[in-house]
């Protein structure tokens, strides 16, 4: 699946946001599968929001997907970007004044693969910084980072302390061996100047 045939996912998600605004139905399904009929397949879906003119790292405004595909990716797209506007528990809903600030990027999920490692220093050399996507697991925890996280968090130390702790566990979790899934993201980001 080409980014150029995804570009269109943004452009859905902005819609999904707008139709909560509005108190209407913007979106047509029918008329989008009938001229993209890829978007009914299933596939996993994060949705990030972005505030513009904000530093990197501190611009983050929302950020909610699917980790696994089970449904389609129109649906997936639309019930993601409303929960990364409104339901996003880090942050309070998205204000109408927020919304024309806001850049709307689109992650599409290839199925994540269980990574076998007996070290930390094994694990190290299986995942690769800047492509790979991350699901930590421990018990009743579980994470993940996309692959757009290694920007802010570019060391492996890093990004896994922060994996540890975003998923509720100390920032050294990786010494009791939690299960390892990687993935890879085609992140397409909103076309400037799109409304």
């Amino acid at each position: 699946m080409t980014k150029e045939k995804l570009k269109i996912l943004p452009k859905i998600a902005r819609l999904a946001i707008k139709e909560e605004f509005e108190g209407r139905k913007l979106i047509d399904r029918g008329e989008w599968v009938a001229k993209y009929p890829w978007l009914e397949e299933k596939r996993a879906t994060f949705v990030t929001l972005n505030l513009k003119g904000k530093p990197k790292g501190a611009s983050l405004r929302g950020c909610i997907g699917s980790i696994l595909p089970y449904r389609p990716m129109i649906d997936d797209v639309v019930e993601n970007a409303k929960s990364a506007a409104f339901k996003d528990p880090r942050f309070p809903p998205l204000t109408p004044e927020e919304f024309p600030l806001v850049e709307i990027e689109v992650s599409v999920l290839t199925i994540p693969q269980k990574v076998e490692y007996d070290s930390i220093a094994d694990l190290k050399q299986k995942i690769e910084p800047f492509k790979d996507g991350v699901i930590l697991q421990l018990g009743n925890h579980q994470a993940t980072f996309l692959p757009a996280v290694w920007e802010q968090l570019p060391l492996f130390e890093l990004f896994f302390a922060h994996l540890c702790n975003k998923a509720g566990l100390p920032g050294d979790c990786l010494m009791y061996h939690p299960t390892i899934y990687k993935y890879q993201a085609i992140e397409i980001k909103e076309e400037e100047g799109e409304e």
